[in-house]
């Protein structure tokens, strides 16, 4: 089991507001900060973080939800929050009922939210 992981971000107050707007519909909130990084808290633990890095090696973060409509609610609030479309909502070919949504952050890491559909396994 993980425990927590970060991504590597350019600029941290561009990136800590896109990540406050984004996660907030996986109900996810900003709840720690240690210089120019932030934690995001799901309700359990503070498993996510963003650190500020002089370099930027884009990488992909999936994040599991309970629903279809949160997915759904994820792409929405990333792109308005200045993400860049990467897969809009939908069923992926990965395994039965795999439901996501794809969207770069604004250093290019590519951040996913998936619900897995009972009913299509």
């Amino acid at each position: 089991m993980i425990a927590h992981t970060s991504l590597a971000i350019s600029d941290y107050k561009r990136s800590k507001s896109f990540y406050i707007e984004a996660l907030q519909p996986l109900g996810y909130k900003n709840n720690m900060e240690y210089g120019e990084a932030a934690g995001f808290n799901d309700g359990k633990n503070t498993d996510f973080w963003i650190t500020k890095e002089a370099t930027v090696v884009p990488s992909h973060v999936a994040f599991e939800t309970n629903s279809k409509q949160r997915v759904e609610a994820f792409h929405k609030a990333a792109i308005a929050a200045g993400g860049k479309d990467n897969g809009k909502p939908g069923y992926r070919d990965y395994s039965p009922g795999y439901y996501a949504a794809f969207v770069y952050d604004p250093d290019g890491n590519n951040i996913e939210a998936v619900w897995y559909d009972p009913s299509k396994e």
